[in-house]
């Protein structure tokens, strides 16, 4: 199943916490990947990425979004969730603001990012 996410700010539109892409909390997420209505992104390095990721994470950084996105995630209208470290590492927000620049239309930012995921006790890969 893929298709927009509820959040209070549609995509597009502009975010809530710091002005820019939409926000997604840690609960939203995780309904939303149960169901199977989201790409899930970790906007983090690849040696990062490999140590600890959040289930089905796909890898994918803001400075090769240009030439990857487009192998990486095909189809500009799916629900997309981008995340980082946490709320102070600005790759997730990054990332996201760049697939919207290449025409991605459902983008929200996980900004508590994988420290919060972990946190929580939740699983990663």
């Amino acid at each position: 199943m893929r298709g927009r996410l509820a959040t209070d700010v549609p995509a597009g539109a502009g975010g809530q916490d710091r002005g820019m892409t939409a926000s997604i909390a840690r609960d939203e997420l995780q309904t939303a990947m149960a169901a199977g209505g989201v790409t899930v992104v970790d906007a983090l390095p690849a040696v990062p990425y490999g140590q600890r990721h959040l289930p089905g994470a796909l890898n994918l950084i803001a400075e090769d979004a240009g030439e990857r996105a487009g192998d990486v995630l095909p189809d500009k209208a799916a629900a997309i969730v981008t995340y980082s470290s946490n709320a102070m590492c600005g790759r997730g927000e990054a990332l996201a603001a760049r697939l919207a620049e290449l025409g991605y239309v459902d983008v929200r930012v996980y900004r508590d990012g994988i420290e919060d995921w972990v946190g929580a006790g939740l699983p990663v890969e």
